[in-house]
Formats: C-alpha cells, sequence, structure tokens
C-alpha cells in the first residue's frame, strides 16, 4: 500500500488495506481458455482458409489470445495501481495509474458505507462499495475483496473516532 502508506498523516495508523479481488482477471483467463480449447477441439467449419496459410480457427485463436493478453495487462495494472484502505483517522482510496483517482475522506465526514454484491460477487466473496459523505457525494468502488469487513472496519473505526472526540472534549 505505497499511495497510502506515504500519504499518511501525523499519528496515523493504517487499520485495514486490500487491493482489488482477484477476479479482475477472469476475463483475461476466459479468453485464454476459449483459445486453448479451440486449438485442441476445433470444429471442422473452423479450418477453412482466409488467408494464405491462415484458417478462420487460426485467426479466432490468434484474435482470443491478443485479447486476452490485452485484459490480462489491463487488469494488472488495475491490481497494482488500486489501494483502499482504513486509516485510525480516514477512509483513503486510490485507483489508476496515469489517470488517478482517489478518495480521501475524513471518518466524521463519512455518512455510510453502501455494499453492493452480485451473486457471483456473493460466492467469491467481492463486491463494490459506495461511500457516502456528507453534503451528499457518492463515490464507488468495484471488486472490493470482502466488501462486508472494509465496511465493518471503517464503520468501527468511525465510532473509535467519534468515542475519542467525545473523551477529548
Amino acid at each position: 500500500m505505497q499511495y497510502i502508506e506515504a500519504n499518511l498523516l501525523q499519528n496515523e495508523k493504517l487499520i485495514y488495506s486490500v487491493r482489488p479481488h482477484w477476479i479482475i482477471f477472469s476475463s483475461a483467463a476466459w479468453a485464454i481458455l476459449f483459445a486453448l480449447l479451440l486449438l485442441l477441439y476445433s470444429p471442422p467449419i473452423l479450418y477453412i482458409r482466409v488467408y494464405d496459410i491462415w484458417t478462420l480457427r487460426d485467426v479466432a485463436i490468434a484474435a482470443l489470445v491478443c485479447m486476452g493478453g490485452y485484459w490480462y495487462i489491463s487488469a494488472y495494472i488495475y491490481f497494482k495501481t488500486s489501494e483502499y484502505g482504513v486509516t485510525n483517522k480516514r477512509v483513503v482510496i486510490k485507483v489508476g495509474w496515469i489517470q488517478r483517482r482517489s478518495l480521501e475522506l475524513l471518518l466524521d465526514k463519512v455518512e455510510g458505507v453502501l455494499v453492493d454484491q452480485t451473486l457471483m460477487g456473493r460466492i467469491f466473496n467481492y463486491g463494490g462499495i459506495t461511500i457516502i459523505g456528507t453534503g451528499g457525494t457518492k463515490d464507488a468502488f468495484p471488486f472490493i475483496p470482502n466488501p462486508l469487513l472494509f465496511r465493518k472496519n471503517t464503520q468501527q473505526e468511525i465510532e473509535y473516532f467519534e468515542e475519542n472526540l467525545r473523551k477529548s472534549s
């Protein structure tokens, strides 16, 4: 969590942090798997020549491998450049490499954390979260591993923060 750790405030501690769920690599894996299945079990109709020595099967396999490679590289960059964290003072989320999108919201400004999980998300334990801030701001982030734990940690830190605020007053 390089971004989060590099941007911690004075006396701030990182409580919980995660990277995106591994499911972001699934599109690439499915494309490569389908290319492999075509390579091994192609129907005879795909052996039609389309260009010189290239058959329809070869073109389809090459296209699937190229798409899978592109999707893998995109997912890898997203995985490596995305960080989601909760500190004892803020919720900090950073997504992106060239185009960076970040959210750094003080805990006393968080009104709620919504969790959105599809059926596949429930099965593989990932989902989207939406951070609702004061003033009605809503920031949504997909592919959070164990989003209920992220919400729990955020709510727990909000409670500790408010408790410490009351004690100091």
